[in-house]
């Protein structure tokens, strides 16, 4: 009889960059159960709808931001044959070219991996309780939602 997977969750919002292949490292480390680790970086561009970003602030509700976070993780693992998640998600200001956002998902299997770790970005980039403001050339503003973001998010609504 095969030994139960265990999936290890890391949840972190923080001010501090972080190292993508020490985060691999941490979730893959004595794991031989794990075949695949898909991994997404989220990065602050330079432009957006041709407005040159100078800078991007990112503001959350501390204790709202994990718990939803979860919420999502557990989902994810509930759909998925999961043996490891890492969310990192950076609050602050940040420059084009600074990191923003990792989301990583290990699996035996490539499939539930990458599935799994679209799945948490299209949660991350609608629903998530973060808050965007842009300073460019035009001026600073709240980002607002985007339609294509929310198309991609419903996909996974199950009915």
């Amino acid at each position: 009889m095969a030994s139960p997977v265990t999936c290890s969750v890391t949840i972190r919002i923080q001010e501090d960059d972080f190292d993508i292949a020490r985060e691999i490292a941490l979730l893959t480390k004595s794991r031989t159960d794990i075949g695949a680790v898909v991994s997404f970086s989220g990065i602050c561009r330079a432009d957006e709808d041709s407005a040159n970003i100078a800078a991007l602030t990112l503001e959350h509700y501390p204790d709202m931001a994990e718990e939803e976070i979860r919420r999502h993780v557990d989902e994810a693992i509930s759909r998925w044959p999961l043996n490891g998640v890492t969310v990192i998600h950076r609050v602050g200001r940040f420059m084009p070219g600074d990191n923003i956002v990792l989301v990583l998902t290990a699996s035996q299997h490539r499939q539930a991996a990458f599935l799994a770790a679209e799945f948490l970005m299209d949660y991350l980039k609608t629903s998530a309780p973060f808050w965007k403001k842009e300073e460019s050339e035009a001026g600073t503003g709240w980002v607002e939602a985007q339609a294509r973001d929310d198309e991609a998010a419903a996909r996974w609504t199950r009915s």
